[in-house]
């Protein structure tokens, strides 16, 4: 890769081969690859020569999903300025910390939120806030009146840090994660492995692209690849299943909650899914019913494992091994290492034995942003240590079996809480359910589960803990069941278990 090939070149040469063909559908726009590379350098040219963005600075975007999110992206490479994502759900406070943590210079804010955004712009005078409307005639405007001002802009390198992205606080203040243009370009790669993503593709976007997995899944790859990108402001069920069946999408990426919501709509039953070749799923352990519905349906489900500081591709199933490794999350991607680690260093590699994930890979991301000790932490000799637990099977396949964290540790045994999530899941009645740990005084740890249940369903502790026996081992068994009318979740849909002390307060 040359040092003048930042992630810009490639809308640039995309407009050069297909130039007519469609980069994203978005509500009514079809905006082809040469409006996009034509968009890409207006808005390159505004950041640079009207708000003096650099390289190196700091633009954060305050949306939902839109299509000016990937301009603002290709532009920052384009300047070797870095993009700070800004999930548009977090509390002002929160967003006020990103945006100081990170020195942020330059807010580029959907008008929804501008009244939010109004108090955080006068307590930081020396932060531009521009107001976006979205209206679909600005992509008639806003281009740079000197045709010659876009090839005097400065390029930024592969080397260059991209995305400033801030991990999703399970535990304390989140940290960011910087990937560099090239971690973004590897991802990709890895991503048209996995998927076998070609031009042909049609990706439908509905999760958030302010996390990696709503935009480094398939989005940007399938900008690279030279596919089409239907983008969705945010999920809706229903919104999805009619763009399956009206729609010539062939690959989507769904969290297990968003994968339960269209199982759990009305028009599933009848729903067609055209060209829906495969689904992508991933964030927190699937629930294996969940997948087998679309198994049920003819559309492979596959599983892709990752997290924010490995952009996230690192592990993931192909379309042939979705159903003879239902629950697998896959194998090393095509330029990922991934090795097993017991506690004393040992590196594992007999099957059925846990240990700590480790990836290493060119989409590992550099570091956290102004944070040494982290970063130490986190990377070391080159291996990103992710904190999840997993083990091999006899044929080389990786299983996710919990966060480190997560771990509980009773009567000196452990008991990963993802073992009995699958088995929560699986009881006729539950709608969704969370392990966490609670301190005993014989046991150090026990086990309790949290339950929603259906709205139909008559079930009590007796009945949720009668479903464990023979399933596991007793020690693993759950000592408690409390029932709860939600379980507090993040954007992508993990289950914040950091809250769930408040859960259980609430119910002493």
């Amino acid at each position: 890769m040359s040092s003048h090939t930042d992630l810009s070149h490639w809308i640039e040469r995309q407009a050069d081969f297909l130039p007519a063909k469609p980069a994203i559908n978005y509500r009514e726009q079809v905006i082809s690859y040469s409006a996009l590379a034509t968009r890409v350098r207006a808005v390159a040219v505004h950041l640079h020569r009207d708000l003096g963005v650099a390289r190196g600075d700091r633009v954060a975007f305050w949306g939902m999903n839109h299509p000016d999110f990937i301009c603002l992206l290709f532009a920052c490479a384009r300047l070797g300025a870095m993009l700070v994502p800004l999930n548009w759900r977090l509390a002002s406070p929160e967003i006020a910390y990103i945006l100081d943590h990170a020195g942020v210079e330059t807010v580029l804010v959907e008008e929804t939120f501008r009244e939010a955004a109004e108090g955080l712009r006068k307590a930081r005078p020396g932060c531009h806030f521009l107001a976006l409307e979205f209206r679909a005639e600005d992509w008639l405007h806003f281009a740079p009146t000197d045709p010659e001002t876009a090839g005097v802009l400065p390029r930024g390198d592969p080397e260059d840090p991209l995305l400033l992205v801030y991990t999703s606080g399970t535990t304390g203040r989140p940290k960011g994660a910087l990937l560099s243009q090239e971690a973004l370009l590897w991802n990709a790669v890895q991503s048209v492995h996995m998927h076998d993503l070609s031009s042909r593709d049609h990706v439908l976007t509905v999760l958030p692209m302010f996390h990696v997995g709503g935009l480094n899944i398939q989005t940007l790859p399938a900008l690279h690849a030279g596919a089409t990108v239907t983008l969705h402001r945010r999920f809706d069920p229903g919104a999805t299943l009619s763009a399956f069946a009206s729609a010539d999408i062939t690959l989507v990426v769904l969290v297990p909650a968003t994968l339960q919501a269209l199982i759990e709509h009305p028009d599933w039953p009848e729903a067609e899914l055209g060209s829906l070749r495969l689904v992508t799923t991933g964030s927190s352990i699937v629930p294996h019913r969940l997948m087998r519905a679309f198994h049920e349906r003819g559309v492979p489900v596959v599983q892709v494992y990752g997290t924010t500081e490995t952009a996230p591709i690192a592990v993931y199933l192909r379309a042939e091994d979705a159903v003879w490794k239902l629950g697998a999350a896959g194998k090393a991607g095509l330029h990922s290492e991934i090795q097993l680690v017991a506690d004393d260093g040992e590196i594992i590699s007999r099957p059925r034995v846990a240990g700590e994930i480790l990836v290493r890979g060119p989409q590992v991301m550099s570091g956290y942003w102004h944070d040494p000790e982290a970063t130490r932490e986190a990377l070391r000799d080159g291996w990103f240590h992710t904190g999840d637990i997993g083990h091999w099977d006899a044929e080389g396949y990786l299983y996710i079996d919990d966060r480190k964290k997560d771990v509980i540790i009773s009567g000196g045994e452990n008991i990963y809480p993802a073992e009995l999530e699958l088995v929560l899941n699986d009881i006729p009645g539950v709608a969704e359910a969370s392990v966490i740990r609670q301190p005993d005084p014989r046991w150090g740890e026990v086990a309790v589960a949290v339950v929603v249940r259906r709205p139909d369903a008559e079930l009590d502790e007796a009945a949720i803990l009668a479903a464990f026996q023979g399933r596991l081992a007793r020690f693993k068994h759950p000592r408690r069941v409390v029932f709860v009318e939600q379980l507090p979740r993040n954007a992508m849909g993990k289950v914040q278990k950091f809250r769930m002390d408040e859960v259980l307060g609430r119910q002493d």
